[in-house]
């Protein structure tokens, strides 16, 4: 019975640009280039990662071969060896899950590329890789590169022969199989798998992808979220979010130091407003990193907001359903460093329960802090009902002569060990309280107006 793989291309791909300056500097550093005196380098490789492959680079390619005639096998497979770790370092944090994925799965991952065997061999190996089809140099009875190719040059055409080859060899259908490339170049690979997709895509893979409805993901950012150049939407709008553009509340941050700079962690505000999920990402914005929400799906399938939610990098949740996908979306997020925001609360205290002193939760932020590895950052939001309350349904924006203090605060991040889920819940909820004023968790009896403003304007 024949199995299935996966064959993925490096550069713009695995890498969100070339891995040629790495590679270059380790052949510096072993003697066997001289300076890029020029900058003809640093030309050909920015335009590498503007646009992608072309043929004037390619042709460099194979000219350069020539360049290596001399040069000792060894030396070059000393130096794959000395820049294997940043190479590893430099792969996208959606390619680990891809990969990890496809392993899970049951397919073999092969790595397929152009860049010699020798420099990304070692690489290879220490991402677990199954096999590697890179373009392979000639060499001679004394163990130097005679400045020829052995066999396929892995590009193009010859790379979707080389995977052809070895789909044969080992049994893989590639009807069951998937392929990743950046490249309109790699269209041939693309074309002969059952399941292509186009990373990062360069412009021109880009209109054939979309021709003929082949995914498109880009592996430094969540599926379904676009990230050209490093730059998704989310970050544009919360860098465009000035506070002159919300005159109509005064919004204080504090304790912004406790969100870690970097790596995976969930965020747990309390919910007081429809206006929290806006004030959570500002705060992450203030921090220069994205925040990920699980939503209910009335929001993610809704016609026209739904698409954009998705593309902020929403994680879909149907209550109903039962199912775990919203926390396995979750967790690959914090494997790839991502921030996860989760109300604990579920939803908006309703009537009598909005002004309950103890607050109450759900075990989800809990769990998954736990499974991933992550802390917990609880976040106390306080007055943002009072700029937007459960019974408007939009926000007091003509509020402009009198606008509404908002607090947002970020306490320390904590980790819980999951051994038990209820006390664990219990003493995050307490943390969270904590973060609040002292008038939060005072017992009183509301007024009914302040009662009616936290049902919807529906009831």
């Amino acid at each position: 019975m024949a199995g299935a793989a996966a064959f993925f291309d490096l550069d713009r791909t695995l890498l969100l640009g070339a891995s040629g300056p790495i590679i270059t500097a380790g052949l510096r550093a072993r003697g066997l280039m001289g300076p890029d005196r020029l900058g003809l380098e640093r030309l050909l490789f920015g335009t590498f990662d503007l646009v992608g492959e072309t043929l004037p680079s390619i042709a460099l390619t194979r000219l350069g071969v020539r360049a290596t005639r001399g040069w000792l096998r060894a030396d070059v497979q000393a130096v794959g060896k000395e820049v294997a770790p940043r190479l590893v370092a430099a792969v996208e944090p959606y390619a680990h899950h891809a990969l990890r994925v496809h392993r899970d799965q049951g397919r073999q991952v092969v790595l397929a590329t152009t860049t010699p065997y020798d420099l990304v061999a070692p690489m290879a190996a220490e991402l677990g890789f199954d096999a590697v089809l890179a373009t392979r140099y000639k060499v001679d009875g004394g163990g130097a590169y005679t400045g020829s190719i052995d066999g396929e040059f892995v590009w193009s055409r010859g790379k979707a022969r080389s995977v052809e080859v070895w789909a044969r060899g080992n049994q893989v259908d590639l009807a069951d199989s998937w392929a990743y490339s950046d490249s309109v170049y790699d269209v041939p690979l693309l074309s002969r798998v059952g399941q292509p997709v186009a990373v990062n895509p360069d412009p021109r893979l880009l209109v054939v992808a979309t021709a003929r409805r082949w995914p498109v993901v880009w592996f430094n950012a969540p599926p379904g979220v676009p990230k050209p150049r490093g730059v998704e939407p989310q970050a544009v709008l919360t860098r465009l979010a000035r506070p002159e553009l919300f005159p109509w509340m005064r919004v204080h941050v504090e304790g912004l130091d406790n969100l870690p700079a970097a790596g995976g962690a969930v965020l747990t505000p309390n919910h007081r407003s429809y206006l929290d999920p806006l004030l959570v990402a500002l705060l992450a914005g203030r921090a220069r990193r994205p925040v990920r929400f699980l939503a209910k799906k009335q929001v993610t399938d809704a016609p026209v907001v739904g698409p954009v939610v998705k593309a902020l990098g929403v994680i879909r949740v149907d209550r109903g359903s039962g199912s775990d996908q919203p926390l396995v979306e979750a967790s690959a997020a914090l494997q790839a460093g991502e921030l996860i925001a989760l109300f604990p609360q579920g939803t908006i205290p309703r009537g009598p329960a909005f002004f309950q002193p103890t607050l109450s939760g759900r075990p989800g932020a809990v769990r998954l802090a736990a499974s991933s590895g992550a802390p917990v950052v609880p976040v106390g939001i306080w007055g943002s009902e009072r700029a937007w309350p459960r019974s408007s349904r939009y926000p007091y924006v003509l509020n402009l002569a009198d606008p509404p203090e908002i607090t947002v605060r970020v306490g320390e991040p904590w980790y819980p060990d999951g051994d038990d889920v209820g006390a664990d819940t219990a003493e995050l909820m307490g943390r969270i309280a904590d973060l609040l004023p002292p008038e939060a968790r005072e017992a009183r009896t509301p007024t009914e107006w302040e009662l009616s403003l936290t049902y919807p304007s529906s009831s």
